[in-house]
């Protein structure tokens, strides 16, 4: 059975992810156990996420769940905005939520990072021979 879809698809936040990680070499667009994610041979970022508190799970729909560098994730989980998702934050993968209002910016950047953790050599060099 397929899980239901855990995030609104017509969210601006959903929307607006999807621009800037479809911008990206190679990318494409998948659900991956109710949750858009996107990847190249490997997933680099899931939206909307999940924590376990008091042994429930609290849903994080407007949220990004990336793969940032090592060296990052303890200053991003020092943030407010930025928690540890259930299954995927002991392998190093960091929740960020997201409102319309977001550093989009950063966002794209926090993306980037996990796609050139994820992403194949010759799409990696595709990004990096691009203008600008």
């Amino acid at each position: 059975m397929a899980h239901p879809l855990m995030v609104d698809p017509h969210s601006p936040v959903l929307a607006t992810l999807r621009e800037v990680c479809m911008a990206l070499p190679g990318s494409a667009e998948k659900t991956s156990h109710g949750h858009p994610a996107f990847f190249t041979q490997k997933v680099f970022a899931y939206v909307g996420a999940s924590v376990k508190v008091d042994g429930a799970f609290v849903q994080h729909p407007d949220s990004v769940v990336v793969k940032p560098p090592p060296d990052e994730v303890r200053a991003l989980l020092e943030q407010p905005r930025c928690f540890r998702p259930a299954y995927l934050g002991a392998a190093g993968w960091v929740g960020v939520d997201l409102d319309v209002g977001s550093d989009w910016v950063e966002v794209a950047e926090l993306v980037e990072e996990s796609y050139r953790a994820t992403a194949p050599r010759a799409l990696v060099a595709e990004l990096d021979a691009r203008p600008g």
